[in-house]
């Protein structure tokens, strides 16, 4: 009898033990609002441009002019609802639509520690960094 409540009391413990990881987990999954796995391709654009409006002390460069982030999402969420039905991807958003202008200049991000990079490579870090969470 006393071997039983024993193992009652293990297998209790345990399975509390794991709770807080499952229950971790979960609560990651509500704040992003879904599994990376199981993100639209239109959620995962939605995300990449929450992520541009997130970069505080940014610069947004588009043929010569600059631009604060919040101007940049709007614009590159605007290229992609005109083109949403020929661009299917969250891959196609960035490379097709979210990385150079329609003269061919490519798009770039000065971020507030002064350094540069191009949009391209910024988003599809940003996509690649979602498909691992």
């Amino acid at each position: 009898m006393l071997r039983i409540l024993f193992m009652a009391v293990a297998i209790t413990l345990s399975q509390s033990a794991l709770q807080p990881a499952a229950g971790q987990a979960a609560q990651d999954v509500y704040e992003r609002g879904v599994a990376p796995e199981t993100m639209t391709e239109d959620q995962k654009v939605q995300k990449l441009l929450a992520y541009i409006r997130s970069l505080e002390g940014a610069t947004f460069i588009r043929d010569n002019s600059e631009f604060s982030p919040d101007k940049a999402a709007g614009h590159l969420s605007s290229k992609w609802k005109k083109h949403a039905s020929r661009v299917k991807t969250a891959e196609g958003f960035v490379t097709e639509l979210a990385s150079q202008s329609s003269s061919g200049t490519p798009y770039s991000i000065r971020f507030a520690d002064g350094s540069t990079s191009t949009t391209r490579d910024v988003l599809l870090r940003q996509l690649r960094d979602l498909r691992v969470e």
